[in-house]
């Protein structure tokens, strides 16, 4: 017999958090073994890093198609989908070692990152209004919850465990999550009519290789290269052509006259600067702790112990994402992702002055992990206030693409940074503490342009009478 989940709205929620939360574990864990698979793979470093730019890549690409797809044939459907491209690469990637296949593998799971835009419009669809709100504020923040998570797990199974065994427990969490999806979550009946936006989709996947490939590469690649350049004049020259495009089909794959109301178009801005506040948190903070005790200011700290420093923020992220949601009941998403922004802010601010603590680098880390957990959570009752309700994961879908994108260019950011800013001490080449301020600087300010950028957000929104929370939620902003 089919459980019906608005009978059992924890359930369902339960079920799509731990999707979500799975997805964003997937989307690091190799992030502490990049130093290693050089040798596992016998490949170059610079070959290595696809590992993580392949994910970006597809994760941008598929997010928006597969949420459109979703509204249009069914969220339940596509996110089955979604996770079984998670799976496939998962296996992939547990039973081979050469690095054109863990590359393919990891494209196909940075595909299922479209798991989490789709979760929340589902609980939009299915569940009671009461729950609405509290319900994606779960699990909007578990993209964030699982990406802390998931560097102190990895770096757990690297340092005591065979690296493919990372792989093998995602693949058997994917199934589980399969079949969990299959028993509890009904397939919504709200669907958005017209064709899918072929051509849209192409145009749309082309402006995001060639910028994310860009930013992701131009550090290695050096940001005068034709090829760096290049593709940055190809995104520049795409743009127009897909707007042109889009802004005449009947049924575009993203709707730019929705995307420029103000309460959209601040919110997505908000959360390209939020992505990159809390990327770079996640960032330095494992390789601070870790630089050798020789440049001054480093603890050289183990591999275990730089990941267990992220630990903490993590568990705030699961203990702040209710908590947003009853702020926002109270006075509005508008108002917590301001609030959500400054702490993040705060949280640099701390970091600035308690670099060389390893107690403090925690705090600071948390703060801001804490900042992250609250914005996450509010940004989509922002976008669900100004959208269809046909279009709900699909505009999710968009707003989980900007905080991508604000990870990539934070990624180069970084990069460029700290390995720029650089002094030799004892014959070790490493980055300055001067650098890792710049990040923290430089992050800081995203999350204070944050706060500028969600006052700008219109107080008041229209939302379908089928969810009455929501309006109520955009009476109080």
């Amino acid at each position: 017999m089919t459980v019906r989940p608005a009978a059992h709205p924890r359930l369902v929620l339960a079920v799509l958090s731990s999707c979500g939360v799975l997805v964003a574990v997937m989307q690091t864990i190799v992030v502490p073994l990049l130093p290693q698979l050089p040798a596992l793979t016998h490949s170059k470093p610079a070959d290595v890093s696809w590992l993580v730019t392949v994910t970006l890549l597809t994760g941008a690409v598929f997010t928006p198609l597969l949420g459109r797809a979703g509204d249009m044939y069914g969220k339940r459907k596509v996110l089955l989908i979604a996770l079984a491209s998670m799976v496939l690469g998962s296996l992939l990637c547990a039973i081979s070692s050469l690095l054109p296949v863990l590359i393919l593998g990891r494209g196909f799971q940075g595909a299922a990152v479209a798991v989490v835009p789709l979760g929340i419009s589902i609980l939009r669809d299915e569940l009671p209004p009461d729950r609405v709100i509290p319900s994606i504020a779960i699990m909007s923040s578990t993209l964030g919850v699982g990406a802390a998570f998931g560097i102190p797990a990895a770096t757990l199974v690297v340092e005591y465990l065979n690296w493919h065994t990372m792989f093998w427990i995602c693949l058997a969490l994917g199934l589980l999550n399969i079949v969990a999806v299959l028993l509890v979550v009904p397939e919504s009946k709200l669907r958005s009519s017209g064709r899918f936006d072929a051509l849209g989709a192409l145009g749309l996947s082309g402006f995001l290789v060639c910028l994310l490939l860009a930013v992701s590469k131009g550090s290695a690649w050096g940001w005068g290269s034709p090829a760096t350049v290049g593709l940055f004049v190809g995104a520049l020259a795409i743009v127009p052509l897909w707007g042109w495009y889009e802004l005449r089909s009947k049924t575009p794959l993203v709707d730019l006259r929705v995307s420029a109301r103000p309460a959209v178009l601040f919110t997505n801005l908000a959360a390209l600067l939020i992505g990159f506040a809390f990327y770079a948190n996640s960032l330095s903070t494992a390789q601070l702790v870790q630089e050798p005790k020789s440049t001054g200011y480093g603890l050289g700290a183990s591999i275990v112990v730089s990941g267990l420093c992220l630990l903490p923020g993590g568990v705030a992220m699961v203990l702040l994402s209710p908590v947003s949601a009853r702020l926002s009941k109270a006075r509005g998403p508008r108002f917590t992702l301001a609030v959500a922004s400054g702490l993040m802010a705060l949280g640099y601010l701390v970091r600035l002055f308690t670099s060389e603590n390893l107690a403090a680098i925690v705090v600071g880390a948390t703060v801001v992990a804490a900042g992250t957990a609250v914005a996450y959570s509010a940004l989509p009752a922002l976008i669900m206030h100004a959208v269809p309700v046909t279009e709900t994961a699909a505009a999710n879908g968009l707003n989980t693409l900007m905080r991508t994108i604000g990870q990539a260019v934070c990624s180069a950011i970084v990069v460029t940074v700290l390995t720029n800013v650089v002094a030799t001490h004892e014959g070790v080449t490493a980055p300055t503490l001067h650098a890792y301020l710049i990040v923290f600087v430089i992050a800081g300010i995203c999350a204070l342009v944050a706060v500028g950028l969600t006052l700008l957000i219109p107080a008041r929104r229209a939302v379908p009478a089928r969810h009455p929370e929501l309006a109520e939620a955009g009476r109080t902003t």
